[in-house]
Formats: structure tokens, C-alpha cells, sequence
């Protein structure tokens, strides 16, 4: 018998300032069971740094063929998907054909500069693609957040992310190594 994954409720209450989108809105987690708080807190992340009606999460680990979160226009078609950790080069670049726009938030230390080191020359071509690296310490404290009910509230501005459930707060600065349409 399959473990099953353990569904986290989240609350997220953001004001993104530097987009000028502010909303409300309620996420159901699937977490796997590979897969860390940390991971599922980083996936979280993703969603608050791109918020919009339309971003959904997908299925991430389940299927290989889905990103972590995506957007969809009304015919389907995708215009931003997002992979949370180090994806497999091959699998990006296949990403980079489906959607507009590709997103990778990639953390882990020193796994995650290894990683852009050893694809940067080919995914630095993608014009479509944006790699944003966390720093360690962030995404430990983000993870340390996690509860199976969340109420956290998020602010966005010049670029830095605060995370508050009400008692503890973290600060977190994406550090993008490719931005779209840059190398």
C-alpha cells in the first residue's frame, strides 16, 4: 500500500508592492512523502512571488510532465510554469518549448550552484527562462513555518519577500541568476 501525502491548508494574505497586486487567497498542499517541509514551504514561495487568480499548483513530483505551479490561459495554453528545486536541463528546455515563460526556483546551497554551474551554458540560452536562487538559512527558517493549517501573511517589496504567521517572521532575497530574455 502507497504512503499517501499529507494535505497542508495554507491562508496567504498578500501585498505584492512592487506589482501592485494584493489578494487574499487559500491554497490545499499536497505534500509527497519525498518530499521536505522545506520543499513544500519553497513551492509555497513560488506561488506568493507569482501570485495571480489563474497560478494553480500542480501535481510537481507525481508527474513529470507538470511543473510545481503553473498559469494557464483560457484556450490552455500555458503562460508560466514554474519548477521548484534542480530540474533535470532536458526537462527545462522542453518546459521553455511549452510555455511563455519558464521559472526554476532552485535552493539547496551548494547543490544548487553545482547545478546552475553544470547547465548554465545551455539553459542561459533560453530567452524565456528565469532561474532564482534562495539562500539556505531562508528557506530552513520558511520551512520551520510549515503547520498542517497556515494563516501567513506576505509582503513583497523591491524585490525582498517578509513571511509572517503572526509570531515568527522571515526575510527572504531571490537572487535571480538568469532573468528572462538575459543571460
Amino acid at each position: 500500500m502507497a504512503i499517501k501525502a499529507t494535505i497542508f491548508k495554507a491562508d496567504l494574505q498578500i501585498a505584492d508592492m512592487d506589482r501592485n497586486y494584493y489578494a487574499d487567497h487559500t491554497l490545499t498542499l499536497a505534500k509527497q512523502p519525498s518530499e521536505t517541509d522545506e520543499r513544500m514551504m519553497v513551492r509555497l514561495l513560488a506561488f506568493v512571488l507569482h501570485a495571480s487568480e489563474q497560478l494553480s499548483l500542480g501535481k510537481g513530483l507525481c508527474l513529470d510532465d507538470e511543473p510545481d505551479l503553473w498559469r494557464r490561459d483560457l484556450t490552455g495554453a500555458i503562460e508560466l510554469w514554474i519548477d521548484v528545486g534542480l530540474p533535470d536541463e532536458k526537462w527545462t528546455r522542453k518546459a521553455c518549448g511549452r510555455a511563455e515563460q519558464v521559472v526554476v526556483v532552485s535552493y539547496g546551497s551548494r547543490a544548487a550552484d553545482i547545478w546552475w554551474e553544470q547547465n548554465r551554458a545551455k539553459l542561459g540560452k533560453l530567452a524565456n527562462l528565469a532561474v532564482l536562487n534562495l539562500a539556505p538559512e531562508a528557506t530552513r527558517s520558511l520551512a520551520a513555518l510549515a503547520r498542517r493549517t497556515m494563516r501567513l501573511q506576505c509582503t513583497l517589496q523591491d524585490g525582498q519577500v517578509w513571511v509572517t504567521d503572526g509570531q515568527d517572521s522571515v526575510s527572504i532575497q531571490p537572487v535571480y541568476l538568469k532573468n528572462h530574455a538575459t543571460n
